[in-house]
């Protein structure tokens, strides 16, 4: 029997900050539209989490034709002074689970398939 967190309950253990860096590192050639669709916000709230990521030196981005190309920043520091000496490269790790095991459940991420770090 599958369950699933109750949406009423306001609040997830991972900020949709989180889900959007850990979707771009698995994939840096991601559609917003495909990030938005894995992390159930609008298109515009995701554009929106870039940009504070790119602001905030977690992400590059670049263009590839007509397309955006994203890198992410393996040892930029977390923000929150609780995680303070904790690195992206860190937390996808823990997100990610080690390259050999695939995360299990409808509602995993997929694996990871771009050299993003």
């Amino acid at each position: 029997m599958e369950t699933r967190a109750d949406p009423r309950t306001g609040w997830t253990f991972l900020t949709n900050h989180a889900r959007v860096l850990s979707l771009i590192s698995r994939d840096p050639d991601i559609r917003m539209r495909d990030v938005a669709t894995a992390c159930q916000v609008t298109e515009r709230a995701v554009q929106s989490i870039v940009t504070d990521l790119e602001a905030g030196g977690y992400i590059t981005r670049s263009r590839e034709g007509r397309r955006n190309r994203y890198h992410v920043n393996p040892d930029t520091e977390l923000r929150h002074p609780a995680e303070a000496g904790h690195t992206v490269a860190a937390l996808l790790a823990l997100l990610e689970g080690p390259p050999d095991v695939a995360p299990a459940g409808p509602t995993a991420l997929p694996p990871r398939t771009g050299g993003a770090g």
